[in-house]
């Protein structure tokens, strides 16, 4: 140890940390699906909540189950610093995703905890709920909730395919915590997270430099035909939903092809009634609009809706869209930006600046607090996947470029 200035994190350690937690909803193909506030997310939660405990932090749960864990500093008039990301996953999830910004400031916290280093301002770190919106649409539910996009009853009545609400799953695990969103403030949001694209790996860079994230608009679309025999009704007089809807999302790929480097996607379909003799009569999707540019991305948005109403005319079907999320393109705050700049140029990594192609709870928290991102390598660019990998070293770098930002960003307030 050179000097409490340059306190070096453990590797090893981080890594025996995500490789324990990744016990709670592992996969037999190496991932983790631990769907927001299920006994799994439970699991891991009362976990970190020991973890952080043990370091003397305290750890505080607001009332959509985020999580809070403060260590004193030197002037606790301050407001903490923060760090922190998500510990749900995807149902088909990684290891690494969102759970390597919350581990990777925990190790920076038990680093600080064992050099004895004490901060000027506190230290925090959160675990925001419902960061994926896979189980709960929309993504990033209860970090919008914390910067007011989102009411917490509208949080609360948000239900799963199943009807089951995040309401009365947070109070099921125990974690609909009785102090009020927003109670517990922070001057500053750092959020480690590996890239989930190639770029980083293509170019061999350790450390991405997050200067914003682009813009999002969440849809869903629901197409009506009519349910008939698929032997006994003519080719030319069939109302067939599927047909339309795959129709529907080739045009929506030529949107994105259009506009690039915006991209347009469908990832969730549900065809009914999904029997192979019925001429499907209704189909269910999700669109998925995102460009860096707020312009672009209104003209993709309208080139979207005229073609949909098109394609249902044409096939005799009945259409019915809907907006249920917009994420506006985020420019993060330029003073950390180059806290972490000069944190990888400390620890010797190659670095470049970029964009989040992903969407991040640092989006909505940039509303409210200077926030920014660090980013790592992942295997290939692959994440929401069983697949996702990073390694020791990327993981540790992340952790280690987190502290020596927060560190120089706390030395300013001296």
């Amino acid at each position: 140890m050179t000097s409490k200035t340059n306190l070096t994190i453990n590797p090893q350690r981080l890594w025996d940390a995500l490789m324990e937690t990744a016990k709670f909803g592992g996969t037999p193909k190496g991932g983790i699906k631990r769907l927001t506030v299920s006994d799994e997310d439970k699991k891991v939660r009362d976990w970190f909540k020991a973890e952080c405990e043990k370091l003397g932090c305290k750890v505080q749960v607001d009332s959509v189950g985020n999580m809070f864990a403060t260590r004193p500093g030197k002037n606790n008039a301050l407001l903490p610093i923060a760090m922190g990301s998500h510990l749900d996953t995807q149902p088909t999830g990684g290891k690494f995703d969102g759970v390597l910004g919350v581990l990777g400031a925990l190790e920076a916290m038990r680093t600080l905890v064992d050099m004895g280093y004490e901060t000027n301002a506190p230290v925090m770190i959160v675990n925001w709920t419902n960061e994926e919106g896979s189980r709960f649409a929309p993504a990033m539910l209860c970090s919008g909730v914390y910067a007011g996009v989102f009411t917490p009853d509208y949080a609360y009545s948000r239900a799963d395919r199943d009807g089951i609400t995040l309401g009365d799953e947070l109070k099921r695990i125990g974690y609909l915590g009785s102090e009020p969103v927003g109670s517990h403030k922070f001057q500053a949001m750092f959020e480690l997270h590996i890239e989930q694209g190639p770029i980083l790996e293509a170019e061999d860079k350790m450390i991405g430099v997050v200067t914003g994230v682009q813009g999002m608009r969440w849809y869903e679309v629901t197409v009506r035909g009519q349910e008939s025999h698929t032997g006994a009704t003519p080719m030319g007089l069939r109302k067939n939903a599927l047909l339309a809807s795959a129709r529907m999302i080739e045009a929506i790929h030529q949107v994105g092809m259009a506009h690039l480097p915006g991209v347009a996607s469908v990832g969730l379909i549900e065809n009914r009634p999904n029997s192979r003799n019925v001429v499907p009569g209704e189909v269910f999707f999700t669109v998925d609009l995102r460009h860096p540019d707020e312009s672009v991305l209104d003209k993709m948005e309208a080139e979207y809706r005229a073609a949909l109403p098109k394609i249902a005319a044409e096939l005799n079907v009945e259409l019915e869209e809907k907006c249920i999320w917009k994420s506006p393109a985020v420019k993060f705050a330029a003073p950390l930006i180059e806290c972490v700049r000069k944190g990888a140029q400390q620890a010797g990594y190659r670095m470049r600046e970029m964009a989040s192609g992903a969407g991040h709870d640092a989006a909505y928290i940039a509303r409210v607090a200077p926030t920014t991102m660090i980013f790592v390598p992942c295997l290939g660019g692959i994440s929401h996947n069983e697949a996702e990998s990073t390694t020791l070293e990327e993981c540790g770098a992340g952790s280690q470029v987190l502290l020596n930002a927060v560190l120089d960003y706390d030395r300013a307030l001296a």
